[in-house]
């Protein structure tokens, strides 16, 4: 059975907390027989594993302990109790310019990098051109770090932590300063490593790159453990737990300037006029849908030139990570006239966890249309506009007729049309 690359048994690290710095040589004096600190425990009890060639990854808010975690595997901080042990060469990605000396080149930093991971100078000549060519920051390389920009400390940085060859790489949110272009380089190369075994702890904010990278995820909590296991499941338990925290906070919130309470939210709708055909995984499910007029009450028909609201009422069955609230217009024929949801209108809805409630309003300019007959088919998925899997989706829920408008229609639609008449150009005049 091969040794694992990273282990942690009962890890704990605190920092003492201090009301005034002169705290610190009173208790000293005392030679801390009067202890004039607060422990602030960062990592409490923290115990896994995580073997060769595994991507590992970790989410969490800030102040988790996330970056103290990797800190030890770096061997940068050492644990309070308990045994932290990294089998191999570690590279690591942490805060920006870690290991650099500012008053030092680019070129020199490097070398000196390469010198505390035990590479020879000939060695680092060797791979140097990789490492400056990967990190694309031109004649800087030869000047002072201090005068390097966020991004090119960045590029920098994490072109030498990829061409030292590790066998752990340590990488700690450090990409999202970069810019889009160097980044998608930076994650290929990430997917490389870990093609070639490299063992990979990685720690974003970002949870699309989390379940593209992670083979497993580990969700921290004020320096505890709270689930550890598939990236999948770890990330939707987190995106459900962040959900629930904010929609508390705006319960807290919920007063405008004025002190006065905000309104209400929309009413749960738990009516369904109709069900020609309905589909999908069930992990949500539509509670309602209502049409609703200029005058805030359920429209009977349509009038053309006139606004309404289409409220939709869903409950998540499961954990969503990034649901989709939508409906399809058609008209008599069956044909998909028009239809939008929260994703392609911008309105991105928070990760929804099993039995939560959400209701969607969407406020519609409706056009002059050829009085017919029209349905709004209600829909719920979870995913992106480009990939997504659907939940449910009823056809025809509610079916309403457009009354006729003041102008005949020809075609299905009329567009807002403006008429300008060219008068004649006079005899003797040449256009332009």
């Amino acid at each position: 059975m091969s040794v694992p690359a990273v282990e942690f048994s009962l890890v704990s690290k605190s920092y003492s907390i201090y009301a005034a710095p002169s705290d610190r040589l009173k208790e000293l004096a005392t030679f801390n027989r009067r202890l004039l600190h607060t422990d602030y425990w960062a990592l409490r009890d923290i115990t896994f594993e995580v073997p060769r060639g595994e991507t590992f990854c970790i989410v969490g808010e800030n102040g988790s302990g996330k970056s103290t975690l990797l800190q030890i595997c770096a061997r940068i901080l050492e644990p309070s109790s308990g045994a932290a042990i990294v089998n191999g060469r570690v590279a690591a990605l942490l805060e920006l310019g870690s290991g650099f000396n500012p008053e030092f080149s680019g070129r020199d930093n490097v070398h000196l990098n390469g010198a505390i991971l035990g590479l020879s100078s000939k060695e680092m000549n060797r791979r140097f051109p990789e490492i400056e060519a990967f990190a694309e920051i031109g004649s800087f390389i030869d000047q002072p770090v201090k005068t390097y920009s966020t991004g090119m400390i960045v590029r920098l940085a994490f072109a030498v932590a990829i061409h030292l060859d590790p066998e752990v790489l340590l990488v700690d949110e450090a990409l999202s300063v970069g810019d889009i272009y160097f980044r998608q380089r930076c994650m290929r190369k990430v997917h490389e490593l870990r093609a070639r075994g490299t063992t990979i702890l990685f720690v974003s904010h970002s949870t699309g790159d989390i379940k593209a990278l992670g083979d497993r995820a580990m969700w921290l909590e004020h320096g505890r453990i709270m689930t550890l296991g598939r990236t999948d499941l770890v990330v939707s338990k987190y995106l459900a737990a962040m959900a629930m925290k904010d929609a508390q906070y705006l319960a807290r919130e919920r007063t405008v300037h004025d002190g006065e309470p905000n309104p209400p939210p929309p009413e749960v709708v738990r009516e369904i006029p109709n069900i020609d055909h309905r589909f999908g995984d069930r992990r949500a499910e539509i509670l309602g849908i209502a049409i609703y007029d200029d005058y805030s009450s359920k429209a009977g028909v349509l009038r053309p030139n006139s606004s309404i609201a289409v409220r939709i009422s869903i409950q998540a069955k499961a954990n969503l990570d990034r649901p989709i609230v939508g409906f399809m217009f058609r008209n008599n024929l069956g044909v998909d006239f028009a239809g939008t949801n929260t994703a392609r209108e911008g309105s991105h809805l928070p990760a929804m966890a099993a039995g939560e409630i959400c209701t969607v309003d969407f406020h519609v300019e409706l056009p002059d249309l050829y009085p017919s007959v029209f349905s709004f088919s209600p829909a719920v998925a979870d995913g992106t506009l480009d990939r997504y899997a659907m939940c449910d989706w009823i056809d025809n829920a509610v079916v309403l007729p457009m009354e006729p408008g003041p102008q005949p229609i020809y075609g299905q639609f009329h567009f807002p049309c403006r008429v300008e008449v060219n008068s004649k150009i006079g005899v003797g005049e040449t256009a332009l």
